[in-house]
């Protein structure tokens, strides 16, 4: 496979996730293979691959006639894929806690945990794209302490899930009222998460992190009170199903 049909796959990847998330082609809406090539500027080639890759993290669904239509998500839905989350974040904790840390993985994640403080301290009170940014690195090397592929893997599927990342409700600070006062918590939360791992407290590390990963449910259900239109400030939300 060509370096060039690479790039083109990727590039329809990138924008027909962007596509979907951003409420562009409606949840339940059948997809005009012609029509999305044409906006995204590529052929239909690696459109068709990408929206292969897109079934398979959820996002898409096979209509029995053919083709593919945008998935719809209930309220529900987000919550489970929230907590699943959390259980194998948690079960990433534990596992780490049980074997052990590579050092050098623990050094980049207390890197992390020194720029987020940073963030969290900026002069104008909070330099968010860091703590994107560094939030987004410690979670991702939270799923690689215990060296399990599986494990990896997992956490990765599941965060492609909407609004299911850990970075999910960090799109637009104006949104959860105490916002800076939550990510100071999220942030003592990382801390007696790593705490726990390095003391070997598996079980404590466990709970300590579906705990986080609750927090997103807060968000969430803030966001489930809300008469103002959101879907354009938070990726996915359009594919939420108003009750």
């Amino acid at each position: 496979m060509s370096s060039t049909h690479l790039s083109q796959l990727d590039r329809a990847l990138l924008g027909l996730r962007s596509l979907v998330l951003n409420g562009d082609v409606s949840g339940g809406e059948r997809l005009s293979e012609v029509a999305v090539a044409e906006k995204l500027g590529t052929s239909r080639t690696p459109l068709r691959q990408a929206m292969d890759r897109l079934v398979a993290e959820g996002l898409l669904e096979r209509i029995e006639t053919g083709g593919c239509r945008v998935a719809l998500f209930t309220k529900d839905d987000i919550a489970d894929a929230i907590e699943l989350r959390g259980v194998i974040e948690g079960t990433a904790a534990r596992m780490a806690a049980e074997r052990g840390v590579d050092a050098q993985l623990l050094a980049q994640v207390n890197d992390a945990l020194g720029q987020i403080d940073t963030a969290l301290e900026a002069e104008n009170g909070l330099d968010f794209d860091l703590y994107v940014q560094q939030n987004a690195r410690f979670h991702a090397l939270l799923a690689r302490f215990p060296a399990s592929p599986i494990v990896e893997r997992e956490i990765a599927r599941i965060s492609l899930l909407p609004l299911a990342s850990p970075s999910a409700f960090l799109s637009d600070q104006a949104i959860i009222p105490d916002f800076q006062a939550s990510l100071g918590y999220a942030q003592r939360q990382h801390r007696a998460i790593l705490d726990a791992i390095q003391a070997g407290e598996g079980m404590r590390a466990e709970a300590l992190s579906r705990e986080h990963a609750r927090l997103a449910l807060v968000n969430f259900k803030y966001l489930n009170t809300r008469q103002t239109k959101l879907t354009n400030r938070i990726p996915g939300l359009a594919l939420v199903a108003s009750e």
